[in-house]
């Protein structure tokens, strides 16, 4: 579908979207649990809520309550109570009547203390306070031996200091944006049966806070965030997490905090003691500030390894080692500002030493990065070059042809102004897309697209330097996206656009563009999006000929003075048999839209001009648009001449919005055909200046649920015929000077409005005021109102 375009789901969708709503709120009570394993997530229950289940199952009715689900507290439940789910604050006095209690959840804005007889919750495994607003915990929370589970917000003062008491604690759940400033628990290593632990702020050692509490919490799994890592004195003290004895960790992050680049911190040597299990499936290292990677990169020991992810790691000069790594799909390198080149050694630590070919009578095929499908460079300033690795290497006696990133399939470039040498395009069989943006040299682009045929998705944007030099060969894209390129040639799109299968053009703030008439995409090409373009004088020539095309968008491009007519003279008619949603703005020199281009627009189901100040006329009859279901044609005040007619005919028309209408417009508009429209839904008719009364037509829109009035100058009170609209929902009123009152009580009880809102309406803000209005009573029961009392 077309963007913006509005469709009924389909029942699969509706039963989609409700099974995620469910899911939610499954997860967001902790009757579920989210479990990542390798690339799948899948969710499971907590053994708790299992039991509790089974046990409500096989309970019979004797044995009292022992789930319970409420807003406010009743004295007299039962102690048996198992567990209790409850929306707002509890008193001290009243838990520790629930002294049998397995889970605790409390959650609402209401809860914001958590009561000091927690404590005599001996039984409690799971307790969930992370829905609600309690900032502090008593100490009495670390009596609670039991406790397995722990979700908890941020904490003003942290957690307590004898959280080490909860020995069977097997989860925490911290959930606060701000982590990186919380204080972890003192001793926290002595909860050996901890399994998740979502991330590890380091503190001084010698307040129990070290990287050596990590060491002995065997049973971690999943994913841990281990921060503040320039705390950490070597290699010795980072062994001490005994991360490569952790084989169910399956991601983990390494972060150092903000310091002087200048520090000197021994980073190297505390990467090289944080080797994880080979099991690891992502990696991050953030703010890293050794010279090079350790070993443990070089000699494959991240063998399972998926993702990584190296970021604002301001010295190092020499990328590891990676392309061996039998299972990395994703690679992310980011603001690594010491990096000039990405040498041979990236390819292989052994690649610089066994240098080039030479004679042999063995001869074996070697792949480098055999299965990575994304790589992106990203705010590399110096980075100079990135070097091909040779076609085949020779060493002792034997000769390796070389594959190198035989199943690429994304490339994204951003913000690396120096790099101009790349590996050939050869290097990329699999390429599907591309984006190179942000202060790149166009040779990146010119190189890399030389010889690709296997594009579906090109993306260019912003201060391309010196792109006029730009060659291209014909591929079959799908995609193409240029925004912000100002160094763009005028025949730049006829260069780009010649490909066999294009499918979706977009041009975003391109003023070198003047043109589009070299595009010859007619056959495939289904979107075409231009934007701020403000030289852009023509459209492709033979527009009206692009079969396939179901969104047209052209807006903000003042100097184009036409869309082209088909041309009779030919036999040539519009065919634009396929075009659904149609948006145009701000085409200042346009006086008309030509209406021969709806000829054959069968299809269109959204029609949108706005902002159009130069517009005289648009005669369109709507009968040749049967399936319109959204029609706009607003902020176009000099619309004087003939106006589009027809609305009686569309069967699907839902949605329409007008205005401002001058005398003339307002008599010439087809009100009865509008009117007559049995589909429609919501209504928004604005800019009628002189317009005592609503048009009397519109009495007959019973069936409407929204209607938007805006700069009715002269009306002063709604009509009492309002009041027959059974299904209105919504009503905006804005801009309405005069206005004074609402149809009468009676009328209004008729309405049953979910919704009213009231703007820039100043005699009528003063009469809606709750104190003493006299229009208030008419409103007061309706649910939502926004009104604007500041203008009176």
């Amino acid at each position: 579908m077309a963007e913006g375009f509005l469709q009924p789901d389909s029942q699969n969708e509706r039963m989609e979207k409700r099974g995620y709503k469910y899911l939610k709120t499954l997860l967001q009570t902790s009757l579920l649990e989210e479990v990542k394993k390798e690339w799948k997530t899948s969710y499971k229950m907590h053994d708790l809520v299992h039991d509790f289940a089974k046990s409500i199952l096989n309970r019979n009715s004797s044995n009292g309550d022992r789930y319970l689900a409420v807003e406010t507290i009743n004295e007299k439940k039962s102690e048996s109570l198992r567990t209790l789910f409850l929306e707002g604050g509890i008193a001290d006095d009243m838990l520790s009547k629930f002294k049998y209690l397995h889970v605790l959840k409390l959650f609402g804005a209401d809860a914001k203390k958590l009561p000091n007889s927690i404590g005599k919750l001996i039984h409690l495994h799971l307790l969930d306070i992370s829905g609600s607003r309690i900032t502090t915990v008593p100490k009495s929370l670390c009596k609670l031996y039991s406790l397995q589970t722990l979700r908890i917000n941020m904490l003003e003062e942290g957690l307590p200091k004898k959280m080490s008491n909860l020995i069977s604690l097997r989860h925490l759940h911290y959930y606060d944006h701000a982590g990186r400033k919380i204080q972890m628990p003192s001793r926290i290593g002595r909860l050996t049966c901890l399994q998740t632990l979502e991330f590890f702020n380091i503190g001084h050692q010698e307040e129990g806070r070290g990287i050596q509490e990590l060491g002995t919490l065997q049973d971690l799994k999943g994913t841990l965030e281990i921060r503040n890592l320039e705390l950490v004195n070597g290699k010795d003290d980072a062994e001490l997490a005994n991360l490569s004895k952790k084989p169910n960790m399956y991601r983990l992050v390494f972060e150092w905090g903000n310091r002087d680049r200048k520090s000197d911190k021994c980073d190297e040597d505390v990467l090289e003691g944080l080797q994880p299990h080979p099991n690891l499936k992502e990696l991050q290292i953030l703010k890293f500030m050794g010279d090079q990677f350790p070993q443990w990169f070089m000699n494959l020991t991240l063998t399972s390894l998926v993702e990584l992810r190296v970021e604002d790691c301001t010295r190092c000069r020499k990328l590891p080692a990676l392309g061996q790594l039998p299972f990395l799909k994703c690679l992310y390198l980011t603001r690594l500002d010491n990096t000039t080149s990405i040498g041979l050694s990236f390819y292989s630590a052994s690649a610089e030493e066994d240098g080039g070919s030479g004679g042999s009578d063995t001869i074996s095929r070697q792949t480098f990065f055999p299965s990575l499908k994304i790589l992106s460079l990203e705010s590399m300033k110096i980075l100079e070059e990135w070097k091909d690795a040779p076609e085949m290497m020779s060493n002792a006696g034997e000769v390796r042809v070389m594959d190198v990133f035989p199943v690429l399939e994304k490339l994204y470039i951003s913000d690396c102004p120096k790099l101009t040498t790349i590996p050939t395009p050869s290097r990329f069989p699999s390429l599907d897309v591309l984006e190179i943006k942000w202060n790149c040299h166009v040779l990146v682009a010119e190189k890399v697209l030389s010889n690709i045929t296997t594009l579906s998705s090109l993306y260019l944007r912003g201060g391309l330097q010196s792109i006029e030099s730009l060659e291209l060969v014909k591929r079959p894209e799908s995609s193409l996206r240029i925004e912000g390129c100002d160094s763009l040639p005028t025949d730049m799109l006829e260069r780009l656009c010649l490909f066999p299968i294009l499918q979706d053009v977009r041009l975003f703030r391109c003023p070198n563009i003047i043109t589009l008439r070299g595009m010859s995409c007619a056959a495939c090409l289904e979107s075409l999006a231009v934007h701020y373009c403000e030289n852009l004088r023509e459209l492709p020539d033979d527009l009206y000929q692009f079969q396939a095309l179901r969104c047209l968008t052209v807006g903000d491009c003042p100097r184009i003075n036409s869309f082209g007519y088909p041309n009779h003279n030919t036999g040539q008619k519009s065919l634009l048999k396929s075009l659904e949603m149609l948006l145009t703005y701000g085409c200042h020199e346009l006086t008309t839209l030509p209406v021969e281009m709806f000829e054959s627009c069968t299809s269109l189901r959204e029609l949108n001009l706005y902002n159009w100040h130069s517009l005289v006329s648009f005669p369109l009859d709507l009968r040749r648009t049967p399936s319109l279901a959204s029609f706009k044609l607003f902020d176009c005040p000099n619309l004087i001449a003939e106006m589009p007619s027809g609305f009686g005919y569309l069967t699907s028309l839902r949605e329409v919005q007008i205005g401002p209408f001058t005398d003339d417009s307002v008599i010439k508009f087809d009100w009865a055909g509008l009117a007559s429209s049995s589909t429609l839904r919501c209504v928004s008719l604005c800019g009628m200046p002189d317009m005592k009364s609503l048009p009397h037509q519109l009495q007959c829109l019973t069936t409407i649920t929204s209607l938007s009035l805006g700069d009715f100058g002269a009306i002063e009170a709604l009509p009492e015929w309002l009041g027959n609209f059974a299904s209105l929902e919504d009503l905006i009123l804005s801009g309405c000077p005069k206005l004074e009152y609402l149809p009468s009580m009676a009328a209004m009880e008729r309405l049953k409005l979910r919704r009213l809102e009231i703007w820039f309406c100043p005699l009528l803000n003063r009469r809606c005021t709750p104190q003493s209005g006299s229009e208030w009573p008419k409103i007061s029961d309706i649910p939502e109102r926004k009104i604007d009392f500041r203008y009176f």
